[in-house]
């Protein structure tokens, strides 16, 4: 099987798209400048160092938390594969790429500088796939390695004028991926096992970690995929696998489905089939971003800290570029976004106390005292109406609810801002809305 055809597996596409995301998370956290505090110290997921050096400063734990670094991660997941299925890899990483303004002497030679005109220096990064292969058959007769390995480089390109030039150096990466098959009890039910390790000999062990991550493979995931069987979720395994699934051992990385037959091993912990928000205008590299806070807040930038942030990367310069041109419209669709919903919201209901509540049942507020919100202590009491029965990602079912002495109900309903309550946080009450 070839690389258009893991591309072409089902749920590939869809897995790609949030792969993206995780190979940039972290990389430039706003407000985006090189000079910002929390943009020195960088590189926090899937960072694999060299083992030498990883050894001599302790990062030996496992853990699936992909913020943990070390010189390997593990991924093990279940397979359902007749003998003659092919298991496709691709690992992913980014490459350190050390960027460095020289600045033009007068005997026509250069020397480094910290900055040239509206260049800085800054440590870009190059994204880079490895594909990896091998059969059902092939795997049950023993484990595959591979050694892959990647070039360094060194270029220079000039800058506007006669002020000087840029140097772009990458240092070379080798990695080792090693592939092994498992059965497990149950027909034609599989563990792989998916182990990458750094192989690269340098740096010394007394290197600064700013240089060693030249070295390193930073952001590093993998795509799976088993055309012809299909996996099976560690999340959510089926009865006859969840002895199986709980056997399963994942080391700084954590595989989610993606479909039934592309599985993607994240450093960040996902769910089954994660997406990205069709609402969002692009990656905003922030852990756990907030699309609508982020893009508002990027555009309070005054015009100097945005001409920073573009000079510091062109990823930066992307994201402003891309806020400053989102509409109201744009901003308004990252508000308040609900989805997920076991049914539509007019039509869910929830049984409280042997009574059915759904859209337009009244109730009177009860909430929890501990554990909560503190000011819903001054809600207890009051009656409300359910505007909406929601379900969220873990299954568990909230009520929406205005209250009905609010004066701004009215005005809440139009915009869709409502207090939300545990059902059993409620009483429910006979009648129609007052």
């Amino acid at each position: 099987m070839d690389a258009n055809g893991i591309d072409a597996a089902p749920g590939f596409r869809a897995a790609l798209a949030v792969a993206d995301s995780v190979l940039y998370e972290g990389y430039l956290l706003y407000p985006y400048r090189r000079s910002s505090p929390k943009n020195q110290v960088r590189w926090q997921f899937g960072v694999l160092l060299p083992e030498r050096w990883a050894r001599a400063h302790g990062l030996e734990g496992g853990g699936v938390a992909g913020s943990a670094e070390s010189w390997w991660q593990q991924t093990e997941c279940l397979l359902v594969a007749p003998a003659d299925a092919v298991v496709s890899g691709r690992l992913r990483f980014l490459q350190l790429r050390r960027r460095t303004p020289e600045e033009r002497l007068p005997d026509g030679g250069h020397r480094a500088a910290d900055r040239v005109g509206e260049a800085l220096s800054f440590d870009e990064a190059v994204p880079c796939e490895l594909d990896v292969q091998a059969s059902v058959a092939e795997l049950l007769s023993g484990d595959k390695r591979l050694d892959l390995r990647v070039p360094g480089s060194d270029t220079v390109t000039p800058l506007p004028g006669s002020a000087g030039r840029t140097r772009r150096r990458t240092w070379p990466l080798t990695a080792r991926v090693t592939l092994s098959l498992t059965p497990c009890e149950g027909e034609s039910l599989f563990r792989l096992r998916v182990r990458t390790e750094n192989a690269a000999r340098e740096p010394s062990p007394d290197t600064p970690r700013d240089e060693a991550l030249r070295h390193a493979l930073i952001a590093c995931h993998t795509l799976l995929t088993v055309p012809g069987g299909r996996f099976v979720s560690l999340l959510d395994p089926p009865d006859w696998a969840e002895k199986a699934a709980a056997e399963c051992v994942n080391a700084h990385t954590y595989p989610v489905l993606s479909g039934d037959q592309v599985v993607l091993s994240s450093p960040i912990l996902l769910y089954d089939n994660p997406r990205v928000a069709p609402e969002s205008h692009g990656d905003l590299h922030d852990a756990a971003e907030i699309d609508e806070i982020l893009s508002l807040r990027t555009l309070t930038l005054t015009d100097a800290e945005k001409r920073e942030a573009r000079a510091t990367d062109p990823r930066a310069a992307d994201i402003i570029d891309r806020v400053e041109a989102m509409t109201p419209e744009d901003l308004a669709r990252l508000h308040g976004t609900i989805r997920d919903q076991e049914t539509e919201a007019d039509t869910a209901v929830v049984e409280v106390a042997g009574t059915l509540v759904r859209k337009g049942s009244r109730v009177r507020l009860r909430p929890r005292l501990r554990g909560t919100d503190p000011q819903d202590m001054f809600l207890d009491g009051r009656t409300a109406v359910v505007e909406a029965v929601l379900l969220d990602v873990d299954g568990a079912r909230h009520l929406a609810v205005t209250l009905e002495d609010d004066p701004a109900a009215e005005l809440n309903q139009w915009y869709g801002r409502y207090r939300y309550f545990a059902p059993e946080e409620t009483e429910p009450l006979e009648g129609e809305p007052a």
